[in-house]
């Protein structure tokens, strides 16, 4: 047996690539047929019912408006309340019919009941869940100051899925719904000073893709992954305040790279509707996954290069347009009267 799991290993992955390679162009086309069918019965947001998690910022903040074009009603939750005030009111600008804000920390299962139960006795439905909580960071692991971080890093990235989606699943299999993850290709594209968002980013990509097999049609699922596409956390620094709780606090308020979220929210929020399984920005960080697989050392080989200089380290290198590293703050003394 041994033998032949050897023989399997070296002759399996050339093969696969050559049988890819001629069946790309059958392939492609046979994507763009089910786009083409997808893009003509694509789902009628009007009136419908979207709940968006980390709505105050970043790409949460752009899919409220991208569905509120879509003149659905909005639930926009997140921590604070007062920038969700402000998105509300530009989201009725843009077409929303309605839109409720409900602070809520996505990290709190509790919190989670509560905001799921009030959509649903306010609009007594929920047609799309929308899961765009997240948090990065841009140190280096063996250069982090304060551990105690860490899991409250894994909370808002994975458990800040898991829960939303495990209270309105009963809802969405009622409307036939949709669930929208915002992913990233950290999950699977090893970059340097990003490890632990990486790690939850993989568990989320699994944990969905382990969903769509239990729910089947009964709820669509659509990951979206994306490259860099700016936000609030670039070039920001990493502090806990109130407690445990984390966020990012902005040294500028104006997000770089925004047009892109604007771009990679239309995508995510067509693609949902849709019904499409993935939503990628952009699409050819797909080769890297290809490599990985069936070629890791060239892989390797790769980002060796692209990542480090003899005795210096490189984060930005021109290709994925990286931010620099950042070491985490220690917890802030409280202040005193």
């Amino acid at each position: 047996m041994d033998l032949f799991n050897s023989i399997l290993d070296f002759v399996v992955p050339p093969t696969s690539m050559v049988m890819m390679a001629f069946a790309w162009p059958t392939l492609s086309f046979l994507h763009a047929v089910e786009w083409l069918f997808r893009s003509l019965y694509k789902e009628n947001m009007e009136n419908k019912v979207v709940v968006i998690t980390g709505a105050s910022s970043a790409i949460g903040e752009q899919l409220a408006y991208e569905y509120a074009r879509k003149k659905a009603n909005l639930v926009l939750v997140a921590r604070r309340e007062q920038r969700l005030r402000g998105i509300r009111e530009n989201a009725r600008l843009l077409g929303a019919k309605q839109v409720l804000v409900i602070p809520a920390d996505v990290v709190k299962e509790e919190d989670c009941r509560r905001f799921i139960s009030d959509t649903i006795t306010y609009f007594g439905q929920l047609n799309h869940l929308v899961n765009s909580a997240s948090l990065g960071h841009t140190f280096f692991f063996e250069e982090a100051i304060d551990t105690s971080v860490f899991p409250h890093m894994m909370d808002v990235n994975f458990w800040g899925n898991v829960y939303p989606t495990y209270v309105a699943l009963p809802y969405l299999r009622q409307s036939r719904g949709r669930i929208l993850v915002n992913a990233s290709v950290e999950s699977w594209l090893p970059m340097p000073g990003m490890s632990l968002y990486a790690a939850a980013k993989a568990a989320v990509i699994n944990f969905y893709e382990t969903l769509r097999f239990e729910v089947k049609d009964a709820v669509r699922i659509t990951i979206a992954t994306h490259g860099s596409v700016g936000g609030e956390t670039r070039w920001g620094r990493l502090m806990l305040e109130e407690g445990a709780e984390m966020q990012w606090k902005e040294e500028r308020e104006v997000p770089l790279m925004g047009r892109q979220m604007e771009e990679f929210a239309k995508k995510m929020v067509s693609g949902s509707c849709r019904g499409e399984a993935y939503v990628k920005h952009p699409c050819w960080y797909d080769i890297f996954l290809l490599y990985r697989v069936l070629i890791p050392d060239v892989l390797g080989w790769t980002f060796r290069l692209l990542f480090s200089t003899k005795g210096t380290r490189v984060l930005s290198p021109p290709l994925l347009d990286a931010p620099p590293p950042r070491k985490l703050l220690p917890m802030p003394q409280p202040m005193t009267e």
